[in-house]
């Protein structure tokens, strides 16, 4: 099979192949060459073997692969695809042929030779691994700990408190624009997944052409296609985390007999579990053992027949579908890229398995789809919220919820995580800021273009400061009516404000609410957010909660009372009542800590990018960029409140999908299309993603330059 390498100017690959799966291996082939150490990295995530290079940092991951079973996952869906569709079976086996000819064809990473290792070999199930390693935790089931844990601290009121619509949820803008509301009379789709951001990034821009399709998108290191964002010529689609719940965890019991473990079920008797250990290599460390149990519910991910790790008796098992079906969704794949209308990606969605996804499209027929994607298992109420017992009946999933659709409301349909089409299959969702947002600007003019996008990407607003600006107001309002025009400088009990405090609260209230980069205001508001929510959560009401229970590492971050209390803080702010906590004693403190040690710049001097890598690089910026935006800005990049202004998440993509003309079809990616050694293509885009620019989709082979012949 022949296939062809082209490069534009910004060096994304365009690839051109006498077959599907001739592309595919293609695919595999120039991914291997440009991302090979990340391929490396994902490999060894989906295996639970990254602990044998990145050290005892990586091991709580890798326990929770391997208890999970991941990997064995990943190997029951590959032999199900194999006997099901074999068709696609073998397009995956020729992606990862081009896998393993790449990583022995390029040049090599740095980081191989600094970690001492060499390219693994890739196996057919590989691609389907690192698809499970990457979601495995998007639909958050650890926040169903959070929810027993606060609950058990402050009581069953304190999960809608805490978790009402999104705190601690970030997630994707996306927006379909009908041909009714746009310059050419086609349809428009724009919008930007967030995720972690990382170098290089998570998604790689590409275009794929055979005589079946020809398909630019964004496709994911190490799975062949474009399964989340794509543009055929003719059609066009794009996906938002739909939020649903569709992972459950059960509490087990366990007990050890002289044949192993068995586990008590519904019915009231015991039953044996699967069992078996497996040891993980930790560099710089001792190999540590993991005891891997399987039960009737599903692989037991935290706790044992022991209990935790401080004793607590518990044990819990996770239930998610690739494992009880064998089917990870990637019969939707090459579907997706032979759709010529919304109808054919509508048929090619029936497939999809997770993550669950709300998915716009539209052809250039004027057809147009706003739907649900993915599996989510018919089960009682309780499962979605918290952990159910395993030995009581009425827990088991007794079929498939039929995904929900949606139209357009004046010619517009937007998605940013928010309660929407998903609102059945789902607990927790986005605040509706960026929705709100999002739809206001689109009513703010009759026509678009894809020019015009960029607007909405970058836009700062934050409506979430309300409640706490509202708290400012009150207590510069009393300052005022108490002293006349000029402040006393009480600080106790409920007097007015010291002046410095008082001139920095009419400054906040007088703050256009845009948290961009260069901006005083926003860095001042930040500031005074931030000592907010360190003060609630140290406050004797709610301390408690800061020690979480002895779960494994990995899961800790759900469970973390800072950030939750930074992403509560609105609901925080205008509960009726907060165990008694003065709310206006702790603003008041916090108004004043600032302004006796005020920020002394803007706020993209503390809120800065936070690329994850996988080892330390040396060819990095000494000072990472500052940033506009924070979470719940459009431009969502999301700081910790309390405890980082850094922002590890922000938009991992950008695109414009023109449906008039593709080739007037706009993307941007944080850092750039390659992350091979020394290439002029590593970060170039960066400059672009900062500012807000997109660069252009180029199609057309003759104005591209040729790398290869195969």
């Amino acid at each position: 099979m022949s296939a062809e390498t082209y490069r534009d100017a910004w060096g994304i690959p365009h690839l051109r192949a006498d077959s599907a799966a001739g592309l595919a291996r293609a695919q595999g082939r120039v991914t291997a060459r440009d991302r090979a150490w990340q391929l490396e990295v994902e490999r060894h995530r989906a295996q639970g073997t990254s602990a044998s290079f990145l050290g005892p940092e990586a091991l709580s991951w890798d326990r929770l692969a391997r208890r999970a079973r991941l990997a064995d996952t990943a190997r029951r869906c590959f032999t199900a695809l194999e006997r099901q569709d074999p068709e696609t079976a073998a397009w995956v086996r020729a992606y990862v042929d081009g896998v393993n000819e790449g990583l022995t064809t390029g040049e090599p990473a740095p980081e191989f030779a600094r970690t001492g290792l060499a390219p693994g070999r890739w196996e057919p199930w590989t691609p389907l691994g690192v698809w499970l390693a990457t979601h495995i935790l998007f639909a958050g089931f650890p926040a169903k700990l959070w929810r027993e844990h606060i609950a058990a601290h402050l009581g069953p009121e304190a999960v809608a408190l805490f978790a009402a619509d999104g705190p601690g949820t970030a997630g994707s803008n996306g927006w379909l624009v009908s041909g009714g509301r746009t310059t050419t009379g086609h349809a428009l789709i724009a919008g930007d997944p967030h995720r972690f951001i990382e170098e290089p990034g998570v998604y790689q821009q590409i275009h794929l052409s055979c005589p079946e399709f020809d398909v630019v998108g964004l496709a994911v290191p190490g799975v062949p296609g474009i399964a989340h964002f794509g543009h055929t010529g003719t059609v066009a689609w794009a996906i938002t985390n739909a939020m649903a719940d569709y992972q459950d965890l059960y509490r087990e019991r366990l007990r050890r007999t002289g044949a192993g473990v068995e586990a008590l079920g519904p019915d009231g008797t015991w039953h044996r579990a699967a069992r078996h250990t497996e040891r993980i290599d930790v560099a710089g460390e001792e190999t540590v053992e993991v005891e891997v149990i399987e039960t009737g519910r599903g692989p037991v991910i935290a706790g044992g027949p022991e209990g935790l790790d401080d004793g607590t008796p518990a044990a819990l098992s996770l239930r998610y579908p690739p494992r009880v079906t064998a089917d990870l969704g990637f019969g939707a794949l090459l579907p997706l890229l032979r759709a010529r209308t919304v109808a054919d990606v509508d048929r090619a969605l029936d497939a999809w398995t997770e993550p669950v996804n709300v998915v716009q499209a539209a052809d250039t027929g004027g057809g147009l789809l706003h739907r649900v994607a993915g599996r989510v298992p018919v089960r009682p109420e309780a499962n979605g919220l918290r952990s159910v017992p395993a030995w009581e009946p009425g827990h088991e999933w007794t079929g498939w919820h039929t995904p929900p659709r949606a139209g357009l409301t004046d010619g517009v349909a937007v998605m940013a995580n928010q309660r929407g089409p998903a609102t059945p299959l789902g607990v927790e969702f986005a605040p509706p800021h960026r929705a709100d947002r999002i739809t206001a600007l689109l009513a703010g003019r009759e026509r678009w273009s894809a020019s015009d996008m960029p607007t909405i990407h970058t836009d700062t607003h934050l409506a979430s400061a309300t409640p706490l600006l509202a708290h400012i107001k009150r207590l510069t309002t009393a300052t005022t009516q108490t002293t006349g025009t000029t402040p006393t400088t009480q600080t106790t009990g409920t007097g007015p404000l010291t002046p410095e405090a008082a001139a920095l609260g009419a400054r906040l209230l007088a703050w256009d609410r845009r948290m961009d980069a260069d901006s005083t205001d926003a860095a001042a508001y930040a500031a005074v957010r931030a000592a907010v929510v360190r003060r609630l959560a140290a406050h004797p009401a709610l301390a408690p909660a800061a020690v979480a229970p002895a779960y494994p590492d990995v899961l800790q971050p759900w469970l973390a009372l800072v950030p939750r209390v930074a992403y509560a803080l609105e609901h925080l702010l205008r509960a009726d009542d907060l165990y008694g906590v003065d709310r206006a004693a702790t603003v008041r403190a916090a108004l004043e800590e600032v302004a006796a040690d005020p920020p002394a710049g803007t706020w993209g001097d503390t809120h800065r990018l936070a690329p994850w890598r996988a080892l330390p690089d040396a060819t990095a910026p000494a000072r990472e960029p500052g940033l506009s935006g924070d979470h719940d800005c459009v431009l969502c990049t999301s700081p910790v409140p309390g405890l980082t202004d850094r922002a590890a998440r922000g938009p991992a993509a950008r695109y414009v999908w023109d449906l008039a003309d593709r080739q007037n079809s706009r993307w941007v990616v944080p850092h750039g299309a390659s992350g091979a050694p020394g290439s002029a293509h590593r970060r170039d885009q960066q400059a672009l993603w900062l500012t807000g620019e997109l660069v252009p989709v180029v199609t057309d082979f003759t104005r591209l330059t040729k790398e290869s012949d195969d």
